[in-house]
């Protein structure tokens, strides 16, 4: 005779379980989303400044390598703070340190636009830049808390995020500039759009406190080697990055001769393709793994670069930066995912001494390329940075902390 009582139970703790299960799910997947915005609003900013440098170099007046060392000033904002960015994570939690190093990164980033003078642009790129360099370590660290709830490879799909960003901050660029608005209005603009999505996901943040080590280091001791290496495949992709972001809208214009809004289509193109191949990236390397993955990212960024030098065309130079789009995709975010989990070491102080190598790509770039068009052509400076691609490929097979 069955227990009819007990087939309820039964039944009851079977649904109550499902239920739990997925309000968990739904709960991680809000998580998820909230950590997501945060890249996206990050990525925003820097897209709407990064679309305005042709316009803003015009006004002001800049030659190429006025240009290149005034951009000096962003990279080197981030340098001054990062020995100390991740301490400051690690000591007020990097949910408490993001929202108030984003807040201050998109006020700064409206202040760029009313700069009249160089000096007044440098200042301002300086303070954006150690803003961001905050907001960098704090939000990846947010990412690495993440993965680990998902026990599972989400990091290239937050940088998605934040490429998928540029792409919009792109777009809106564009329809700023057919509008003929001015970049303090068009920066205003997305300030409120950014605090807005700020307003909506901080509560879903992670509060986690990180394991500190308990043995007590100076302040510049010696890094793990492992995450030193890290850094170099990190150096390589960010520089080339950076000249992506900094000089594309000037390649277009003064190489490609491209007309009028299609300055940008260079710059469009490579974030489109940036941001498809990381929102791809989990899966890929979860399929071939992330050797082979980061090997055919460099290949692919040294193509592309050779082919925007020897082709310079709008259609071959579109297809070749979508080609430096898909190569740098997924090595910073593997990179940074595979630092995060290094033991021993907690994530934001892990995280920090990536980005310190990584950032001297972005640190000297953009104003190599300035110096060397000024000194050659901005053709030859861009074949320059191409070399980095083959590197990448070459140190990636080498190291065993990425498998």
């Amino acid at each position: 005779m069955i227990d009819l009582n007990f087939l309820g139970r039964s039944k009851t703790k079977a649904k109550l379980k499902k239920t739990y299960t997925e309000a968990k799910v739904s709960y991680l997947n809000r998580i998820r989303w909230a950590v997501s915005m945060f890249y996206f609003g990050m990525g925003l900013c820097f897209a709407t400044w990064a679309s305005r440098i042709p316009d803003i170099k015009t006004t002001l007046n800049l030659s190429e390598g006025d240009l290149g060392s005034i951009l000096f000033a962003l990279p080197l904002g981030q340098l001054v703070v990062m020995p100390f960015s991740g301490k400051l994570v690690t000591r007020f939690g990097s949910h408490r340190i993001l929202i108030f190093a984003l807040s201050l990164y998109v006020f700064s980033m409206t202040n760029l636009g009313l700069a009249v003078a160089a000096w007044q642009l440098s200042l301002g790129l300086f303070v954006f830049g150690i803003f961001g360099n905050l907001s960098n370590i704090a939000v990846n660290t947010q990412g690495v808390y993440t993965e680990v709830l998902f026990k599972k490879t989400i990091m290239s799909s937050f940088h998605g995020m934040w490429s998928f960003a540029g792409f919009m901050g792109a777009l809106v660029g564009l329809g700023m500039l057919a509008f003929e608005l001015t970049p303090y209005i068009h920066f205003l603009i997305v300030a409120g759009i950014v605090f807005l999505m700020m307003a909506f996901n901080y509560k879903f943040l992670i509060k986690a406190k990180e394991t500190v080590q308990t043995e007590k280091k100076k302040l510049f001791s010696k890094p793990d080697s492992a995450l030193i290496w890290l850094g170099i495949i990190g150096f390589c992709c960010m520089a080339s990055e950076g000249v992506m972001f900094d000089w594309s809208g000037v390649y277009f214009k003064d190489v490609i001769k491209a007309p009028g809004p299609l300055v940008i289509l260079g710059y469009t193109s490579f974030m489109i393709m940036m941001a498809g191949g990381r929102f791809l990236g989990d899966g890929l390397i979860g399929k071939f793994g992330r050797k082979t993955v980061l090997q055919i990212s460099g290949i692919m960024i040294s193509a592309g670069l050779f082919t925007a030098v020897f082709f310079p065309f709008v259609i071959p130079a579109t297809i070749a930066f979508m080609f430096v789009g898909l190569g740098v995709s997924t090595i910073v975010p593997t990179v940074y995912s595979v630092a995060g989990k290094t033991p021993n070491v907690s994530p934001s102080v892990a995280l920090t001494t990536v980005s310190s190598v990584s950032f001297l790509g972005f640190l000297m770039g953009p104003p190599i390329i300035g110096y060397i068009a000024e000194l050659s052509s901005l053709r030859f400076s861009f074949a320059f940075i191409g070399v980095f691609g083959i590197l990448i490929a070459i140190m990636v097979s080498r190291i065993k902390a990425i498998e």
